[in-house]
């Protein structure tokens, strides 16, 4: 019996530590930014375009990447949408969610998901090239959204395994085909965990630094049409960042702040409209 105790207190202890040392990180990392982003943030920079010699100290704001970083996340995860709601129905429902077909595909997405965005990145631009499409909205969008894509997969892929198989014998039972099971039963009953499947892919898509440094290029305009370069928010930040002027340099904390202030707001959205959605099931 003591030794018992003795594992238990040990894994309490060890449970304990390991969620005070993210905490303490995560607490770190915030109010690091915080401190060092609340002084250069203002209306203008947030409003305003970057005008000549921005990176050097100049006047001007990010507007364009937080436009283009919007931009790039919707229709990145729109993509990865189109592409992960058929293919994750379709382990749950069309196939035997343990067979061993499933299993390899299931480990076959979590390399995907493993492998670093660079490597998406240098992918990415390698077929741009080949096919003699310059860096753009477009290939940012594409890639990242591929990038994405085995992200939301898994995620919505767990949340389908949820779904109780006395749903799909009922459906059968009613006559139901498997197409209409999978979409008018467990699409339903998966909804919120769906949502934040596509949270977290967003978060990913409008995050990421690696992919759209190869693919996306960089402007100080907000683009009107897809075959433009656009500017994102952790380019931004690493421009910024790289410049020796101090109050460039404060102007990449703040460019931090926006973003993890829309990550944020769109986080609590979505478990709002989750829980809402949840209800009136």
């Amino acid at each position: 019996m003591k030794h018992k105790y003795f594992e238990e207190f040990v894994m309490k202890t060890l449970m304990i530590s390991a969620t005070l040392i993210i905490a303490i990180a995560l607490g770190s990392i915030l109010y690091g930014i915080v401190v060092r982003g609340i002084p250069y943030l203002n209306w203008s920079m947030i409003s305003s375009l970057p005008k000549g010699g921005y990176y050097f100290g100049k006047e001007g704001g990010i507007l364009n990447a937080i436009i283009g970083s919007l931009y790039l996340a919707l229709g990145a995860t729109f993509l990865a949408l189109i592409l992960s709601v058929p293919v994750a129905l379709y382990m749950n429902v069309f196939l035997q969610r343990n067979s061993k077909a499933v299993s390899f595909f299931r480990f076959f997405l979590d390399v995907l998901w493993g492998i670093p965005s660079i490597v998406y990145g240098a992918f990415g631009f390698t077929i741009m090239v080949a096919l003699g499409i310059r860096t753009s909205l477009l290939g940012g969008i594409v890639v990242v959204g591929i990038f994405v894509a085995p992200i939301m997969i898994r995620a919505m892929d767990e949340v389908l395994q949820r779904v109780p198989n006395g749903i799909r014998e009922a459906a059968y039972s009613m006559g139901c085909t498997k197409t209409e099971t999978a979409f008018r039963f467990f699409l339903r009953k998966a909804a919120p965990g769906i949502v934040t499947a596509i949270l977290l892919s967003f978060g990913r898509a409008i995050g990421d630094a690696a992919v759209v440094l190869l693919t996306t290029g960089y402007t100080d305009y907000i683009p009107t049409s897809l075959d433009q370069q656009v500017a994102t928010l952790p380019l931004a930040i690493f421009f910024q960042l790289s410049s020796p002027v101090e109050e460039v340099q404060g102007r990449a904390y703040a460019s931090a702040l926006i973003l993890t202030i829309i990550i944020l707001f769109i986080s609590i959205s979505a478990r709002i409209i989750g829980r809402v959605y949840k209800k009136t099931i």
